[in-house]
C-alpha cells in the first residue's frame, strides 16, 4: 500500500475553501447519496436481484465522482488559481497538490 503523500500547509481557518459558495449544494447531494447507500443495504438485507443490486451501486459511484469533480474544480479555480496569482512557489506546491489528487481520485 502507498504511503500518503504530505500534504503542504492548509489555508487558515479564516479562509474559506474552494467549494464554499457551493457547499450547499455538495450538502444536497452528498445527503442524497447517503439515502442511496441505505436504499442498498435494504435491497440486500432485503435478498433482492443482483443486478438490481449493483445497478443501484453504480448511480451511487457516478454521484460521488460527481461530487468529486465538482471539488476538483472549485479547487483548482479557486485555491489553486489564487496561489497561483500570490506566489509561483505556493502555485507550483497547488499544482502538484492537485495533480497527486487527481492521480487519487482516478486511482492511477
Amino acid at each position: 500500500m502507498a504511503t500518503a503523500p504530505s500534504r503542504g500547509p492548509r489555508p487558515s481557518v479564516s479562509e474559506p475553501p474552494g467549494y464554499h459558495d457551493q457547499k450547499a449544494d455538495h450538502l444536497s447531494r452528498l445527503h442524497k447519496i447517503e439515502g442511496q447507500v441505505r436504499g442498498v443495504t435494504r435491497m440486500v438485507d432485503e435478498d433482492r436481484y443482483c443486478i438490481d443490486v449493483l445497478t443501484q451501486i453504480g448511480a451511487i459511484t457516478r454521484a460521488l465522482q460527481e461530487v468529486a469533480l465538482g471539488l476538483l474544480d472549485e479547487h483548482s479555480r479557486n485555491c489553486v488559481l489564487n496561489a497561483a496569482r500570490s506566489d509561483s512557489q505556493r502555485a507550483d506546491e497547488k499544482l502538484d497538490e492537485l495533480a497527486l489528487t487527481m492521480r487519487r481520485v482516478m486511482r492511477l
